[in-house]
């Protein structure tokens, strides 16, 4: 009203024409009018960021609630039930490892001694040896890391399963071995017996 008074009066005092006066109020009347829309439309762009903000922050809280459980998970599948490590087949398998050692080490020592085997033989026993060993000390330190808490994630069922397969494996290993061994000392007793029938030979016909 008073803005409305100021330019009635401006308009008497400078000789305003009535129609200009019309103009400028509706002027300043839509002027408000644009002030209040944009107003609105700041004030709804204020409460979908404000949805927005808080829906992101639900998600990321949610997704970290997530990460958080799906981590406790993971977690526990590193922990080692002890019902796992004290499961029998664990001791079995060193106890194979330990039978694998000392029977290559027995049969080389006699395979050597014996003199029937040629320098190239013994070597390739050797290498023999050498890789069933290297071989059988890779499956304890495979079945080390499944009975070793925060070395590999699995859960019981799955330690116990790889467990079972590590002890065929080294079951193999030692069945392979004595098997081997049994060949190699029945060609030692067959080179030791054609000896001994060529010294007979030898005296028989004394040469």
């Amino acid at each position: 009203m008073k803005k409305t008074l100021v330019i009635c009066l401006m308009a008497i005092a400078f000789h305003v024409p009535v129609k200009a006066q019309d103009q400028e109020i509706a002027q300043l009347l839509l002027n408000v009018e644009k002030l209040s829309q944009l107003r609105s439309i700041l004030d709804n762009m204020y409460t979908g960021y404000t949805i927005l903000t808080s829906g992101y922050n639900a998600v990321r809280d949610i997704s970290q609630g997530n990460f958080s459980l799906h981590q406790t998970f993971l977690d526990g599948l590193m922990a080692v039930n002890p019902t796992v490590r004290q499961y029998r087949r664990v001791a079995e398998i060193i106890g194979q490892q330990q039978t694998i050692l000392s029977e290559y080490s027995r049969s080389y020592n006699l395979f050597v001694s014996s003199g029937k085997f040629t320098t190239a033989e013994i070597d390739y026993i050797s290498r023999i040896y050498s890789q069933l060993f290297t071989r059988s000390l890779q499956n304890l330190q495979e079945l080390t890391m499944i009975i070793t808490a925060g070395q590999v994630r699995m859960n019981d069922a799955e330690r116990l399963k790889s467990i079972d397969r590590i002890h065929a494996d080294m079951g193999e290993k030692l069945s392979f071995l004595r098997g081997f061994n049994k060949k190699t000392t029945s060609l030692q007793n067959l080179r030791i017996h054609e000896k001994e029938n060529q010294e007979i030979l030898k005296t028989i016909y004394g040469l």
